[in-house]
């Protein structure tokens, strides 16, 4: 269980959900890992139970600055870069007739913007190191699909789409792989609907109903795929998107 021994990897959204599984399965397969997050007790306490090899910084992914100051403390601690998990998303529900601008922006502001800037700001590192991997996060169902009041968010994960393709090309002379994942229905704290989980399925049967698997995923089902993503065994894998939702976009 070492297919990322010895590489370091930052992880956004690291303080709950698949954030989290990612940090901890990367971490259990050998990576120096920095969880990110807005949340900062949740992802203090994340870096607590994981113990040596896993560091937390406070990170809003809208702000450049934040970025360069995770960047420098990873390459002052730890010396090199190999791994970007772009997983941080907010979703404020919203139709195209009714959204206002103002919640529109923030939603861009923090799943695109937020993910161009972690890609920015990592790229010279890696570049300097000989390479790196950076995953981004989109989603089955509103990444590959149209989804109803999900207009502002809907657009951002198609955007991540095209920035992943767009970053591959520029990014591979330098040895750096970027590759989109997209996950489908995850039991998570929140689902992509934006419906709290409470132990119980029953609102969401309709949308499970729809999934040829017949049930949610859950986070270290992602976290599997974006370790092998980070690992070498990826290593001619670029530009490339990869589906975890159990059939649903079939």
């Amino acid at each position: 269980m070492d297919r990322v021994r010895d590489k370091v990897a930052i992880v956004t959204g690291a303080a709950r959900g698949m954030g989290a599984a990612a940090a901890r399965v990367l971490h259990g397969e050998g990576a120096t890992v920095f969880l990110t997050d807005v949340l900062d007790d949740l992802g203090c306490s994340m870096v607590n139970d994981l113990g040596d090899g896993a560091h937390y910084r406070h990170l809003d992914v809208r702000a450049e600055k934040e970025w360069h100051q995770v960047v420098d403390a990873v390459l002052e601690t730890s010396g090199h870069l190999d791994i970007l998990v772009n997983n941080a998303g907010i979703r404020i529900a919203g139709s195209t007739d009714t959204m206002s601008t103002e919640d529109y922006l923030k939603v861009v502001s923090v799943n695109q913007v937020g993910t161009f800037l972690g890609m920015r700001s990592v790229a010279p590192a890696m570049r300097a190191g000989g390479g790196g991997s950076i995953i981004n996060t989109a989603s089955s169902m509103a990444g590959l699909h149209g989804r109803p009041d999900s207009v502002a968010y809907t657009a951002t994960k198609w955007a991540i789409r095209g920035m992943t393709r767009s970053a591959a090309l520029d990014l591979a002379t330098f040895g750096i792989r970027v590759n989109v994942v997209h996950p489908g229905l995850i039991d998570t704290p929140m689902t992509p609907g934006g419906v709290p989980l409470t132990g119980s399925d029953d609102p969401l049967r309709p949308l499970i109903d729809t999934i040829p698997a017949g049930r949610l995923g859950t986070p270290d089902e992602v976290a599997r795929l974006v370790v092998f993503l980070a690992s070498d065994d990826a290593s001619y894998c670029n530009g490339a998107e990869f589906t975890v939702d159990g059939g649903w976009a079939t």
